[in-house]
């Protein structure tokens, strides 16, 4: 793989951090934790002008993987992205290990970002990453379709064999 500025992207709960945080091993390249960059502790959103500022300086650079990006500063990674790596997969499969991690999380208490942990209160919340997942669902897989439709190299992963297959040839390609 010769891209040295990887944008992974995918609907809520199909596997970004992880296979952001795979590729980067592989290939040596930075990876940066969206959720670490956006949220302080308490789940306390970092104000959007200091997330632009922040992913613009990561963009910057000559070599950088994003496990997300949101809506309000796609335009920054999209316009130094040489790769899109799109997980577009079916709902029941990444509604499926949206449970599971979700669940497991709450009952080990493991810190997702900054300090900050899953718990039934977040869970059931108006900001809950489950409801999230409801609606942000059709947007994301819309978008990544538009992607491949257009001039974008990108990859186009519909499920999580096909991910795990070329994964392997990431690493084999290192």
């Amino acid at each position: 793989m010769t891209a040295r500025r990887i944008l992974v992207y995918g609907v809520t709960g199909s596997g970004k951090t992880t296979l952001a945080s795979e590729i980067s091993r592989s290939t040596e390249i930075p990876w940066y934790s969206v959720d670490d960059l956006t949220y302080m502790p308490g789940w306390v959103a970092v104000t959007l002008e200091d997330q632009r500022t922040a992913i613009g300086e990561i963009c910057s650079k000559d070599e950088w993987i994003l496990d997300t990006a949101y809506a309000m500063w796609l335009d920054i990674p999209l316009s130094r992205a040489e790769l899109i790596v799109g997980l577009d997969y079916p709902r029941w499969v990444s509604l499926w290990r949206l449970l599971k991690r979700t669940f497991m999380r709450i009952l080990d208490g493991k810190v997702v970002c900054n300090g900050n942990r899953e718990s039934i209160k977040t869970v059931m919340s108006r900001d809950s990453i489950l409801l999230w997942h409801f609606k942000s669902f059709a947007k994301k897989r819309r978008r990544i379709r538009q992607w491949v439709a257009s001039e974008m190299d990108v990859v186009w992963l519909r499920n999580p064999a096909a991910t795990a297959k070329w994964l392997k040839e990431v690493q084999r390609s290192s």
